[in-house]
């Protein structure tokens, strides 16, 4: 079903070891609107939306698994060489404790990720609003994540997920508006 390329969707480099930023990032890793529950959100709708847009929701969800790499290898570099001591300095230290240095699905104030995390209605319209919510609320963290990040190479990595969740928002937007045609189309028989 998927072709894996062993590289990144797009590089990931950072300017130092900084665990207050991973911190942040973990949101976007384990956090309600992060790119696990966008990736399993869509790939699990995709199973009762019509065939006219299901493509759409594979592509994105695949495309969110990618994102969650990215995410992940950012966390990583951030934090790989940091000492305990930072890590608790820079509100870590639980994380540090349970996990060393390995990730966990989990947001920034580190409750655990959660399936009620993602939605499924079994209305392709209203899933697509929940789908177009989900990936406007995944910009605006990507965007309050840079105005407090000094790492310009962080930044340049996070404004290409912004820009990617604004795109997958339109293709949302585009396929509510083929179903509601599809929908106000007459039917007769």
């Amino acid at each position: 079903m998927w072709y894996y390329e062993k590289k990144l969707q797009y590089p990931v480099k950072v300017s130092e070891c900084n665990p207050r930023l991973a911190k942040y990032l973990i949101e976007q890793y384990g956090g309600a609107d992060g790119e696990l529950s966008a990736a399993l959100r869509y790939l699990n709708q995709r199973y009762t939306i019509p065939d006219k847009v299901v493509g759409l929701l594979n592509d994105i969800g695949t495309e969110e698994f990618a994102h969650l790499e990215m995410i992940a290898t950012m966390i990583y570099k951030l934090t790989k060489d940091a000492t305990p001591e930072q890590l608790v300095e820079a509100g870590l230290g639980p994380h540090f404790v349970n996990h060393d240095h390995a990730l966990y699905y989990q947001n920034a104030a580190g409750s655990p990720w959660t399936a009620t995390y993602i939605q499924a209605k079994g209305d392709p319209i209203a899933d697509l609003y929940e789908d177009i919510a989900a990936e406007e609320k995944a910009r605006a963290t990507y965007q309050w994540i840079i105005d407090i990040s000094d790492d310009p190479w962080i930044n340049d990595s996070l404004k290409f997920l912004r820009e990617r969740e604004i795109v997958h928002s339109q293709r949302f937007h585009e396929a509510v508006e083929i179903l509601k045609e599809e929908r106000d189309r007459k039917k007769v028989f």
